[in-house]
């Protein structure tokens, strides 16, 4: 019994306190959240935050699915009226843009030459697997022979 006795006796009653971090390592900590923070931000607003919305209208001029790694449905729109990079020429409006589905690509492959109204999400960046343009079709809303 005695020996037990000695040996707790020279254990030390009060623990050590812990170790705190330094304050460098509390900024450096503090400052690698805040980066990464600001860089999840600013992914979601380049390129998921939908900008902007609306309605374009015109002749389907072509519908493809291309891509290497990631096969994605592309289209081109030729809209009504003209339009000149310098002064004295003519050139038209085209609408370059995505398709969301596969749904839509096939309506708007069966139809080619026809007159649309497609509806559009814009984005401020593209990511591969949405497709090649920051317009992405996600919708129509009517067709018309013509």
């Amino acid at each position: 019994m005695e020996i037990e006795n000695a040996s707790l006796s020279e254990q030390p009653l009060v623990k050590e306190a812990a170790k705190k971090p330094s304050k460098f390592k509390k900024f450096i900590r503090i400052v690698l959240i805040l980066a990464i923070l600001a860089t999840a931000v600013f992914i979601y607003f380049k390129y998921f935050f939908v900008f902007g919305d609306g309605v374009k209208s015109g002749h389907l001029n072509l519908v493809v699915r291309k891509g290497n790694v990631f096969k994605t449905y592309e289209g081109k729109l030729i809209q009504e009226g003209y339009k000149g990079e310098k002064p004295g020429t003519i050139q038209s409006f085209v609408f370059d843009f995505s398709i969301k589905d596969k749904r839509i690509y096939d309506i708007l492959a069966a139809n080619s030459g026809k007159m649309f109204d497609l509806h559009y999400k814009e984005y401020h960046g593209v990511v591969p697997w949405r497709g090649n343009t920051v317009y992405v079709v996600d919708s129509i809303l009517s067709m018309k022979d013509e």
